[in-house]
């Protein structure tokens, strides 16, 4: 039987995070638990009136975000507050599938291009790799607004 998967990530604003890989990987916030949201509400708005009913302080409230796949089939991702900073490299991290079924120029062109609007949204691109046939087709390393490492391949 196979279990399902969260990917947590430490993080200083987990509201941020939660922002940008949003519209990285075509996530949603998920709504509170126990919470219908009504057509076009906001889930962030929907979480602070939840929050502050339960008594949460104000300072408590960017403690931690989730999001999920709205088809249901990729992980949660999780991101929690936590006050060290992130000193190495991640020894995980995501692949985002960004130009499937692409090859050659056309792929790296594809992946430079999510890249640039990735930047946009607060990442940085660390590197460039080529194809190198028959063992990589191309990719580009990119950190998330916190440092975390992904690639988009």
């Amino acid at each position: 039987m196979s279990r399902t998967i969260q990917i947590t990530f430490d993080a200083h604003d987990p509201a941020a995070l939660e922002r940008f890989w949003t519209e990285v990987l075509g996530y949603v916030l998920p709504p509170p638990p126990g919470v219908e949201l009504a057509e076009g509400e906001d889930p962030m708005e929907a979480w602070g009136a939840f929050l502050a009913e339960r008594g949460l302080p104000e300072s408590e409230r960017n403690s931690a975000a989730a999001i999920e796949d709205p088809d249901g089939v990729g992980p949660r991702l999780f991101f929690q507050r936590v006050p060290e900073d992130k000193v190495a490299k991640n020894r995980v991290h995501l692949d985002v599938r960004a130009s499937p079924g692409l090859e050659g120029q056309e792929r790296m062109d594809a992946l430079q291009a999510r890249a640039d609007e990735l930047v946009q949204l607060g990442a940085t691109q660390l590197e460039r790799h080529e194809p190198a046939p028959p063992m990589s087709f191309g990719f580009v390393v990119m950190a998330d607004p916190e440092g975390n490492e992904f690639c988009l391949d």
